[in-house]
């Protein structure tokens, strides 16, 4: 979508007073060549209008995930119409497979923007770059000392967990395989975005992001459906352009994060080696993300069991691959967009002093999420045929159970968008652990336990796993709203210690 940790630096129960706080106004670059000085940070995201600073860095991080979900829907269109929809319900289910398993790092990337978005709000470039170079270390040795091993060998233990049909299995192999093997382009990607983000800059992983889809694109084109002498490679082509581009983008964000000239970047005075003091930070406020997430997606994949224990289980899982999977990503790549965004700006505004600003700034986000979800639900709910046409689906089981879903949906779609948004208010500000708790209940107990009854008392049928989805939804909704207005995120703070000092004896590294 983790471990405990001893030591762990508590949260305060009560603010800092603003007079306590570090100076707000960042050390000014220095000129060069008699060109005016100029702030690293964006100040008019905790001073000035406040939904121009919102759609500032929101904009821009819609339009990535929108990408980015084209970029998936276009290797299902395509491997749904060179290879059948086998292989589109293999990339839908190794795909949540593979989600649940990075999960664990990406919350290390959580943990990072909280305190990145921090510290940027109060001004402290050291603190923020320390964190950034620490994430990405941390992210890079969970990657190959564990994922690469678990998917070269649990990979076929897995999709047997999901009770995935045979022919499922066979599509869905290499193509979770390869993305575990080779994740570790695609999770510098998110460190990368999730930290200029944090910083105020979200216009850079735009055009990362941009670049990252067509150059995916252009690879899949090649190697799903061959070209030449280059063989067809189905879902497993799918997996490598993705690895390809990502790893090429990877290596340039490395590349820039070393040189400078991006908002964030690798500190040069402080050592290479890791900061457990910093580490333990990250996990404090991103385990409970992890959890969640992993908590999620496991609801996910017993969702996923309890769809291919259906009498239509091939096809109700590859409707669910297609309308859940990709196109629902449309409603919630926009509104994982804004929770991007409205994380940000709370903990900047946070930082710099401003609660009330930061709370207006998740309500902002929240009515702007809606209003995407509402326009692309008019979509699912009168064109679903259409929609499901685009990826090759014409057989008529799996077009009547993709149909129910996208019009469920259409409604599910407006109650995640504000969710996510508030979710985003709270992880930005630190509370972490409201989600978790919220999750659980929302995405495993209420539609798992619905399907649990009705399988019970009655014939599971598709719609019945649809509307339980709809009821996790609305949950989540609701609780995620009250608990945000609350407020009791107003008294978190954060930090990860004093800066390190150098010797004058040694080029190491003090604390």
């Amino acid at each position: 979508m983790t471990r405990p940790a001893t030591d762990l630096p508590t949260l305060a129960e009560t603010p800092p007073a603003p007079s306590a706080l570090p100076a707000l106004a960042p050390a000014p670059i220095p000129a060069v060549g008699g060109a005016p000085e100029r702030r690293r940070y964006d100040r008019s995201i905790v001073e000035g209008p406040l939904l121009p600073a919102v759609w500032k860095l929101a904009w821009p991080t819609m339009l990535t995930n929108i990408i980015g979900g084209l970029q998936g829907i276009i290797d299902q269109v395509m491997v749904g119409h060179y290879v059948g929809f086998t292989a589109n319900a293999g990339i839908g289910v190794a795909t949540q497979i593979w989600i649940v398993l990075i999960v664990f790092i990406m919350s290390v990337f959580t943990g990072m923007s909280v305190l990145v978005a921090r510290f940027v709000g109060m001004g402290d470039e050291e603190k923020a770059d320390r964190t950034v170079y620490q994430a990405f270390l941390t992210a890079t040795g969970i990657s190959i000392g564990i994922l690469a091993p678990v998917g070269v060998f649990a990979a076929p233990v897995l999709l047997k967990l999901v009770n995935a049909a045979p022919e499922v299995q066979a599509q869905a192999l290499p193509f979770l395989r390869i993305m575990m093997v080779f994740s570790s382009g695609m999770l510098i990607f998110f460190m990368l975005g999730g930290a200029l983000r944090a910083a105020g800059d979200a216009r850079t992983p735009m055009v990362l992001g941009i670049t990252m889809t067509v150059l995916n694109v252009v690879l899949n084109v090649v190697l799903i459906r061959g070209l030449g002498p280059i063989p067809a490679f189905g879902t497993a082509g799918a997996a490598m352009g993705t690895v390809i581009a990502s790893g090429s983008v990877g290596v340039y964000a490395l590349w820039k994060l070393w040189h400078g000239g991006w908002v964030v970047s690798f500190p040069r005075k402080h050592g290479f080696g890791p900061d457990w003091v910093i580490i333990r930070s990250l996990f404090k406020f991103g385990l409970p993300t992890g959890i969640q997430g992993v908590a999620m997606n496991i609801g996910g994949l017993l969702l996923l069991a309890v769809i291919g224990s259906l009498a239509q289980s091939a096809e109700a899982q590859a409707a669910f691959a297609v309308s859940y999977g990709q196109l629902f990503s449309l409603i919630t790549w926009t509104s994982v967009g804004l929770m991007g965004a409205s994380a940000a700006i709370a903990g900047q505004n946070l930082g710099a002093g401003h609660p009330d600003r930061a709370n207006e700034a998740v309500h902002v986000a929240a009515r702007i999420a809606f209003t995407g979800a509402a326009f692309v639900g008019i979509f699912f709910l009168f064109f679903p045929r259409q929609l499901l046409a685009i990826f090759g689906m014409h057989q008529p089981g799996v077009v009547a159970i993709g149909v129910q879903l996208l019009r469920v949906l259409s409604v599910s779609g407006l109650l995640i968008a504000v969710a996510l948004t508030y979710t985003g208010g709270l992880q930005g500000t630190g509370d972490t652990k409201s989600p978790l708790y919220i999750s659980i209940i929302s995405q495993i107990v209420v539609p798992l336990g619905a399907c649990f009854v009705i399988q019970r008392v009655s014939t599971l049928d598709p719609i019945d796993i649809w509307l339980a989805i709809l009821a996790g939804h609305a949950t989540r909704c609701a609780l995620t709203v009250v608990r945000f207005n609350q407020g009791k995120w107003r008294t978190i703070a954060v930090d990860i210690g004093p800066k390190k000092r150098e010797t004058a004896a040694s080029t190491g590294v003090t604390t």
